[in-house]
């Protein structure tokens, strides 16, 4: 039996690695080739929200696995599910965008008011992900210190995204935006 949960232990260390290391080759990928280029965005306003989040996601991973504690399968069977998920729907919301996301707050010339799809119930999808992939493996360090140290500072910073980007969507579609937002929730459908 201790054989068979030092395996198991090495196992979820395994995938936690691989996963970290893909969900940090994905963003980084995605900020060099999904980054709006001048000349093609009609609006930009970023406010400095891309870089609060580089900061925060990079802080909260650095001090969560500081913090953490050997891995617990309760919860890397809670976490990894999380994981995989969020890693779904933030790549569902950012290729439903296709050509109109953009890392930074921009809008492209591409960019039309996205209403069906996944967008059809939340109107962050992307953001909704990526925080599902934060609390998963916020849980798999099996530490509250880690969970809070990883998932808060990113929370934030995604809720000020939030703020800045749907200003610049308000000012760009109006009218339509209002009504999209008066029918959807932020994050969590039918909750936030």
């Amino acid at each position: 039996k201790t054989l068979y949960n030092l395996n198991l232990n090495l196992f979820y260390m395994m995938l936690l690695i691989y996963l970290s290391l893909g969900y940090a080759i994905s963003e980084l990928l995605l900020m060099f080739v999904k980054r709006s280029k001048h000349g093609t965005a009609k609006t930009r306003e970023d406010k400095g929200s891309l870089i609060l989040i580089w900061v925060m996601i990079t802080f909260g991973f650095t001090g969560a696995f500081f913090l953490s504690k050997p891995v617990n399968s309760f919860w890397a069977g809670f976490g990894f599910p999380f994981i995989i998920a969020g890693l779904i729907v933030r790549w569902v919301a950012i290729l439903q965008l296709g050509k109109a996301f953009t890392v930074d707050v921009a809008i492209t010339e591409a960019a039309k008011l996205k209403t069906d799809g996944i967008y059809k119930r939340i109107r962050h999808p992307s953001y909704s992900g990526m925080l599902a992939v934060v609390t998963g493996f916020g849980a798999t360090m099996s530490s509250l210190y880690s969970f809070l140290v990883l998932v808060i500072p990113v929370l934030i910073a995604v809720i000020y995204r939030i703020y800045v980007e749907e200003k610049v969507l308000v000012k760009e579609f109006g009218n339509s935006y209002l009504e999209y937002k008066s029918k959807t929730k932020r994050l969590i459908p039918g909750i936030y």
